[in-house]
């Protein structure tokens, strides 16, 4: 839903959020969908406007009221949206709708009904936090997110919720920090969308692109702007890749130039050093960049990687740091290689081999990419005119292969005036087709999603 009344959402992360289900039973498949009833939708709807700004849309006080009413609402603080409309994870035993923000939605994943609305806020010291957690195999969830930290500077916490109780209490109330970190600059932390997890090591990319924490409180409640307003790059600053122990915090910094980030792939650790595979976007390729973990002071100038597949670098410097020099998996002219997934529940912090994901042309999600990330072989599945969705991996029963199962996607074809839309089932061993359940009505693009048994 991109407008209310006749006001327009400006940014494809501002629609309001729309859960879509395709339930597979029986040898059929039935759509569902619902937009979930945040308090963002329902007051958009009741009102006839939007009425909680956006990531790039800005909402402006209720023209109905006099001059002066609307001009106290802009001093009244900033109302932070709940449009959960990114994705969708498991904690404990229910499943909730998420954006970047400090709300999570919870919802019934069998009716797709709303069910409450929870404020990580009141359980946990965090500003927002990413709609990309991990979860490790007994359902433990850990996510990282902004906060205010010594002194009235930003940092990120990195938090853990546990894994269903046994006494059926709700895991979120037992959430904690595990450890905090500084942000480099004091008031502006990099934006972050998603983060890398080992078996013993977190993974934090600090990238050039800021959020401006001085003109977000100001401007916003002064004379109204969006959250995109208060994003700025400093391209100069290059990246910070952290590196922070699970069981004990080490300070490790390593720098390479500078690129944009929203998703991790994998990462892992191998024979010392710790392999991360990223999507970036300066230049929009797929990389490889190697992390090692041990090194002495004599070995300055020198190459520390080691790693036989790879022609990724790491170099460390007469000023103490590292500069990494990473690998290009995956590049082309205006292409890129995004919304990546893989065998998540075997493979996930570990050495694996295939990444699937959409393959992007001018920005425009138009075929699904396997990728070898050793090898650097590539296959494709591309239709005309055809529009999918990010590939969610299903593996197989009793699978022995990494990459022995399904890929599921959902397809649109804007020109086609019936049938526009379908979901479509891929062999992940080669990308050829499997199925696909064509549906009657349109389907708007979507993000991000999961599978459900």
């Amino acid at each position: 839903l991109f407008e209310i009344g006749d006001e327009p959402f400006y940014h494809l992360f501002d629609g309001q959020a729309l859960m879509h289900k395709f339930d597979l039973k029986d040898g059929h498949v039935t759509y569902y969908r619902r937009f979930i009833r945040t308090d963002a939708y329902v007051r958009a709807m009741t009102e006839k406007r939007i009425v909680i700004t956006e990531f790039g849309t800005t909402a402006y006080p209720d023209p109905c009221k006099n001059i002066f009413s609307r001009f106290f609402t802009y001093f009244q603080g900033i109302e932070v949206t709940d449009n959960c409309l990114v994705n969708i994870y498991p904690i404990g035993e229910d499943f909730y709708a998420c954006t970047e923000t400090n709300y999570i939605t919870k919802v019934d994943p069998d009716t797709l009904e709303t069910i409450k609305k929870v404020d990580l806020c009141n359980y946990l010291s965090v500003n927002g936090v990413t709609a990309h957690p991990h979860t490790e195999p007994d359902g433990t969830v850990y996510n990282i997110g902004n906060c205010f930290g010594k002194n009235m500077s930003l940092a990120y916490n990195i938090v853990k919720i546990p894994p269903p109780q046994d006494d059926k209490s709700d895991p979120i109330e037992k959430s904690k920090v595990l450890v905090q970190f500084p942000s480099s600059e004091r008031f502006k932390p990099s934006y972050v969308h998603s983060f890398g997890m080992t078996e013993n090591y977190f993974v934090f990319v600090e990238t050039p692109v800021k959020i401006n924490l001085l003109k977000f409180l100001t401007s916003w409640s002064i004379r109204g702007t969006n959250y995109m307003d208060c994003f700025e790059s400093n391209d100069k600053m290059g990246v910070s890749q952290n590196l922070l122990a699970l069981y004990h915090v080490g300070n490790v910094n390593y720098i390479t130039s500078a690129f944009n980030l929203f998703h991790h792939i994998n990462c892992y650790e191998d024979q010392g050093f710790i392999v991360v595979d990223l999507c970036t976007w300066k230049g929009s390729f797929l990389c490889t960049a190697v992390i090692p973990l041990l090194f002495l002071q004599e070995e300055q100038g020198k190459n520390l990687v080691s790693l036989p597949y790879t022609t990724a670098t790491a170099v460390m410097c007469s000023d103490g740091t590292v500069w990494l020099e990473p690998e290009v998996l995956f590049s082309g002219p205006r292409q890129a290689f995004e919304f990546p997934q893989i065998n998540y529940k075997k493979y996930c912090g570990k050495n694996y081999t295939f990444a699937y994901g959409l393959g992007l042309n001018h920005f425009v999600p138009d075929r699904i990419c396997k990728l070898n990330v050793k090898s650097k072989e590539t296959w494709i599945w591309q239709e005309p005119d055809a529009y999918p969705s990010e590939p969610l991996f299903v593996q197989s029963p009793d699978a022995k292969d990494e990459d022995e199962g399904v890929l599921m996607s959902i397809v649109v074809k804007p020109g086609v005036t019936q049938r526009p839309a379908f979901l479509l089932i891929l062999s992940a061993t080669d990308l050829t087709e499997i199925a696909r359940a064509e549906v009657d009505v349109m389907i708007p693009v979507t993000l991000h999603g999961m599978y459900k048994p």
